[in-house]
Protein backbone atom coordinates (compact mmCIF):
# COMPACT_ATOMS: atom_id res chain seq x y z
CA UNK A 1 0.00 0.00 0.00
CA UNK A 2 2.82 2.40 0.88
CA UNK A 3 4.58 1.49 -2.36
CA UNK A 4 1.49 2.44 -4.37
CA UNK A 5 1.22 5.81 -2.63
CA UNK A 6 4.92 6.54 -3.22
CA UNK A 7 4.53 5.59 -6.88
CA UNK A 8 1.55 7.95 -7.25
CA UNK A 9 3.44 10.78 -5.56
CA UNK A 10 6.43 10.35 -7.91
CA UNK A 11 4.10 10.43 -10.93
CA UNK A 12 2.70 13.92 -10.18
CA UNK A 13 3.17 16.51 -12.91
CA UNK A 14 2.71 20.27 -12.76
CA UNK A 15 1.22 22.54 -15.38
CA UNK A 16 3.20 22.86 -18.54
CA UNK A 17 4.00 26.26 -19.97
CA UNK A 18 1.52 25.70 -22.81
CA UNK A 19 -1.32 24.90 -20.38
CA UNK A 20 -0.51 27.96 -18.31
CA UNK A 21 -0.41 30.14 -21.43
CA UNK A 22 -3.81 28.80 -22.54
CA UNK A 23 -5.35 29.74 -19.18
CA UNK A 24 -3.89 33.25 -19.37
CA UNK A 25 -5.23 33.73 -22.92
CA UNK A 26 -8.71 32.55 -21.90
CA UNK A 27 -8.75 34.93 -18.90
CA UNK A 28 -7.64 37.78 -21.18
CA UNK A 29 -10.47 37.12 -23.62
CA UNK A 30 -13.04 36.99 -20.82
CA UNK A 31 -11.80 40.26 -19.32
CA UNK A 32 -11.76 41.96 -22.74
CA UNK A 33 -15.44 41.12 -23.10
CA UNK A 34 -16.52 41.86 -19.52
CA UNK A 35 -14.82 45.22 -18.83
CA UNK A 36 -16.58 47.24 -21.58
CA UNK A 37 -19.90 45.64 -20.69
CA UNK A 38 -19.55 46.73 -17.08
CA UNK A 39 -18.68 50.26 -18.22
CA UNK A 40 -21.87 50.42 -20.32
CA UNK A 41 -23.98 49.19 -17.41
CA UNK A 42 -22.61 51.95 -15.17
CA UNK A 43 -23.17 54.65 -17.82
CA UNK A 44 -26.72 53.45 -18.53
CA UNK A 45 -27.59 53.41 -14.83
CA UNK A 46 -26.44 57.05 -14.53
CA UNK A 47 -28.61 58.01 -17.49
CA UNK A 48 -31.56 56.17 -15.97
CA UNK A 49 -31.02 58.09 -12.73
CA UNK A 50 -31.14 61.41 -14.64
CA UNK A 51 -34.38 60.31 -16.28
CA UNK A 52 -35.90 59.31 -12.93
CA UNK A 53 -34.89 62.68 -11.47
CA UNK A 54 -36.47 64.50 -14.41
CA UNK A 55 -39.71 62.57 -13.95
CA UNK A 56 -39.72 63.23 -10.20
CA UNK A 57 -39.24 66.96 -10.78
CA UNK A 58 -41.95 66.98 -13.47
CA UNK A 59 -44.41 65.32 -11.07
CA UNK A 60 -43.58 67.89 -8.38
CA UNK A 61 -44.19 70.67 -10.91
CA UNK A 62 -47.54 69.14 -11.90
CA UNK A 63 -48.56 69.22 -8.24
CA UNK A 64 -47.36 72.82 -7.96
CA UNK A 65 -49.35 73.85 -11.02
CA UNK A 66 -52.46 72.03 -9.79
CA UNK A 67 -52.22 73.82 -6.45
CA UNK A 68 -51.85 77.19 -8.16
CA UNK A 69 -48.26 77.97 -7.14
CA UNK A 70 -47.04 81.05 -9.04
CA UNK A 71 -43.45 81.22 -10.23
CA UNK A 72 -41.22 84.32 -9.98
CA UNK A 73 -42.91 85.75 -13.10
CA UNK A 74 -46.34 85.28 -11.54
CA UNK A 75 -47.52 82.48 -13.80
CA UNK A 76 -47.74 78.70 -13.77
CA UNK A 77 -46.01 78.00 -17.10
CA UNK A 78 -42.61 77.02 -15.68
CA UNK A 79 -40.90 76.33 -12.37
CA UNK A 80 -37.27 76.21 -11.29
CA UNK A 81 -36.02 73.72 -8.73
CA UNK A 82 -35.70 76.59 -6.24
CA UNK A 83 -39.37 77.48 -6.67
CA UNK A 84 -40.47 73.86 -6.23
CA UNK A 85 -38.41 73.54 -3.04
CA UNK A 86 -39.67 76.86 -1.63
CA UNK A 87 -43.25 75.81 -2.43
CA UNK A 88 -42.78 72.53 -0.56
CA UNK A 89 -43.18 70.29 -3.59
CA UNK A 90 -39.59 69.02 -3.43
CA UNK A 91 -37.70 68.42 -0.19
CA UNK A 92 -34.32 69.02 -1.79
CA UNK A 93 -32.61 69.07 -5.14
CA UNK A 94 -32.40 65.45 -6.33
CA UNK A 95 -28.91 63.98 -6.24
CA UNK A 96 -27.21 63.87 -9.60
CA UNK A 97 -25.55 60.53 -10.37
CA UNK A 98 -22.50 62.41 -11.66
CA UNK A 99 -19.98 64.48 -9.75
CA UNK A 100 -21.76 67.68 -10.79
CA UNK A 101 -24.96 68.71 -9.03
CA UNK A 102 -28.03 70.15 -10.73
CA UNK A 103 -28.22 73.92 -11.06
CA UNK A 104 -31.35 74.91 -9.16
CA UNK A 105 -31.89 78.11 -11.17
CA UNK A 106 -31.37 76.81 -14.71
CA UNK A 107 -33.01 73.43 -14.14
CA UNK A 108 -36.65 74.05 -15.01
CA UNK A 109 -39.95 72.41 -15.81
CA UNK A 110 -42.01 73.94 -18.62
CA UNK A 111 -45.70 73.39 -19.36
CA UNK A 112 -46.88 73.61 -22.96
CA UNK A 113 -50.62 73.73 -23.57
CA UNK A 114 -50.62 74.51 -27.30
CA UNK A 115 -48.20 73.99 -30.14
CA UNK A 116 -49.11 75.54 -33.51
CA UNK A 117 -52.67 76.16 -32.25
CA UNK A 118 -53.08 72.48 -31.38
CA UNK A 119 -53.91 71.68 -27.76
CA UNK A 120 -51.31 69.46 -26.20
CA UNK A 121 -50.55 68.86 -22.57
CA UNK A 122 -46.80 68.50 -22.55
CA UNK A 123 -44.32 68.79 -19.70
CA UNK A 124 -40.71 69.50 -20.62
CA UNK A 125 -37.77 69.28 -18.24
CA UNK A 126 -34.34 70.82 -18.44
CA UNK A 127 -31.80 69.55 -15.92
CA UNK A 128 -28.64 71.65 -16.05
CA UNK A 129 -25.37 71.03 -14.28
CA UNK A 130 -23.65 73.58 -12.08
CA UNK A 131 -21.66 74.60 -15.17
CA UNK A 132 -24.92 75.20 -17.10
CA UNK A 133 -24.41 72.21 -19.38
CA UNK A 134 -27.50 70.16 -20.03
CA UNK A 135 -27.97 66.68 -18.65
CA UNK A 136 -31.57 66.35 -19.82
CA UNK A 137 -33.25 68.86 -22.11
CA UNK A 138 -36.56 67.80 -23.58
CA UNK A 139 -37.47 71.34 -24.69
CA UNK A 140 -35.05 71.19 -27.59
CA UNK A 141 -36.22 67.78 -28.82
CA UNK A 142 -39.97 68.31 -28.33
CA UNK A 143 -40.50 65.13 -26.35
CA UNK A 144 -42.49 64.81 -23.18
CA UNK A 145 -40.82 63.82 -19.94
CA UNK A 146 -42.82 60.58 -19.98
CA UNK A 147 -41.11 59.58 -23.23
CA UNK A 148 -37.54 60.14 -22.08
CA UNK A 149 -34.93 57.68 -23.24
CA UNK A 150 -31.21 57.40 -22.64
CA UNK A 151 -30.67 59.33 -25.89
CA UNK A 152 -32.03 62.46 -24.19
CA UNK A 153 -29.30 62.38 -21.56
CA UNK A 154 -25.95 64.00 -22.21
CA UNK A 155 -23.52 63.53 -19.34
CA UNK A 156 -20.53 65.22 -20.95
CA UNK A 157 -22.09 68.62 -21.54
CA UNK A 158 -24.39 70.31 -23.97
CA UNK A 159 -25.52 67.93 -26.70
CA UNK A 160 -27.72 70.53 -28.39
CA UNK A 161 -25.18 73.29 -28.87
CA UNK A 162 -27.34 75.66 -26.85
CA UNK A 163 -26.66 77.32 -23.53
CA UNK A 164 -28.90 77.11 -20.51
CA UNK A 165 -31.83 79.57 -20.62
Amino acid sequence: MIKKIKKLLKNQKGLTLVELLAVVVILGIISAIAVPSIGNVIENSKKDAHIANAQQIANAAKLAKASGLKNASGNTESYTLDELIEGGFLDEIPKSPTNSSYNSTYSKVYFTDTVNNVTVKQVDVTLASAQNNFFVNTRTVSDSVNDLTRNHVDQEGDATGETAP
